[in-house]
């Protein structure tokens, strides 16, 4: 959805010629997510974006199963993931399936010899903790703390970290993610009943390019493995782009609730839309104001769903001993609720500060290896207590 952008130098007519100060032709490059079927973006590059020099061996980074078909509710202390100092090291996986990949990452460094791109996916960057700058081809895109850093698949781009203390929520989206088109109108604006707008939306900001000629390493994901890709012409050699695919923030704290006088079922959370999974935003709110409400969410039953929630912060009525990162897991096939008591204190609550962030899939998910090193044992009998 993120509306048409002009940033930088482009011509008067696309694919035609555009000359460089020196009278060569800047180099044209399509980029989109779906082949000429989709969103695009035309990018206007020095150099052209070819020229590979050459390549290391690939590495395996595909997530370990551990645990998969299983029928319990499962809990995991996402900030029990070490902190590690190189961004690709950090990012562990933790539920996965052919959909999307979640993962947790701690970052420590920026990103300074080398460039990432992720060839199969698109990612949903959430920022728990830190800030900094995404710098790609676009230009720079500055986040912080609850934003969702939204890169399509095939940006290649580099964190650049205000400090040290950094956690991430990563989503890899294996189909393009959009904002729900309940929201949208028939050409494309978001409706005045969507919880967020346009002026919400940050795009990546050009920057002047970088004309450099050397060794440039493009670490590259696809299906599964790490291509370290050297090019002879750094990436962000680019004078100016149009169009509609690119880098962008929306803040979850841009998020406005939708509430009313009963309890709201999760869809009315939704932020964003993809193939067989939703993202959803849980933020501060009125509570239900019906004079006989209950603020407590009521049981419900994951027929074709699994229920992933993070909890990013705030006070969570319906769960007890909630910290901060922690991830729960409420598979498709049995009901789930709030825990014992919740119900009954919820009454009379006017409103709630918490912040999380859901992720619904409707293909059941698979535990990692680094999932079952931060699970919470027990926590499928909590709701005995």
């Amino acid at each position: 959805m993120p509306h048409y952008q002009c940033q930088g130098q482009v011509p008067h007519k696309r694919h035609t010629q555009f000359r460089r100060p020196d009278g060569g032709l800047y180099s044209e490059q399509l980029f989109s997510t779906e082949g000429f079927s989709n969103d695009y973006s035309l990018l206007y590059h020095i150099h052209p974006p070819t020229v590979i020099t050459g390549h290391d061996a690939p590495v395996d980074v595909r997530p370990q199963i551990a645990e998969e078909g299983m029928l319990k509710h499962r809990s995991f202390e996402g900030f029990a993931v070490k902190p590690q100092a190189d961004y690709l090291a950090s990012r562990q996986p933790v539920l996965v399936n052919a959909d999307v990949h979640i993962s947790l990452a701690a970052p420590q460094q920026s990103m300074t010899d080398y460039f990432f791109k992720n060839a199969d996916a698109d990612e949903v960057l959430f920022v728990h903790e830190g800030s900094g700058t995404l710098l790609s081809q676009y230009g720079a895109l500055r986040f912080g703390y609850g934003d969702y850093v939204v890169v399509p698949r095939g940006t290649i781009y580099q964190l650049q970290f205000d400090g040290a203390d950094n956690r991430l929520f990563i989503v890899e989206s294996f189909s393009p993610v959009v904002p729900p088109k309940r929201y949208l109108s028939k050409y494309g604006q978001l409706l005045e009943h969507s919880p967020y707008c346009e002026r919400d939306i940050r795009p990546a900001q050009h920057q002047p390019a970088t004309d450099a000629s050397g060794d440039f390493l493009i670490q590259t994901k696809k299906k599964g493995f790490l291509y370290g890709l050297h090019y002879g012409h750094h990436p962000f050699d680019v004078v100016g782009w149009d169009g509609c695919c690119y880098p962008y923030a929306l803040s979850i704290h841009d998020f406005e609730p939708i509430t009313g006088r009963v309890h709201q079922p999760p869809p009315v959370h939704q932020t964003f839309d993809a193939h067989n999974f939703v993202i959803c935003s849980f933020v501060p709110r009125l509570y239900d104001y019906h004079p006989q409400a209950i603020p407590a969410p009521y049981n419900h039953s994951n027929i074709d769903s699994d229920e992933v929630l993070y909890y990013v912060d705030g006070d969570f009525m319906s769960r007890k001993h909630v910290t901060r990162g922690m991830i729960t897991l409420h598979p498709a096939g049995i009901p789930h609720g709030p825990h014992p008591g919740a119900v009954e204190k919820s009454i009379g609550k006017k409103d709630t500060q918490e912040l999380a962030v859901m992720v619904d899939t409707f293909h059941p998910l698979k535990l990692t290896r680094q999932a079952l090193d931060i699970e919470n044992e027990g926590y499928v009998m909590s709701w005995a207590e």
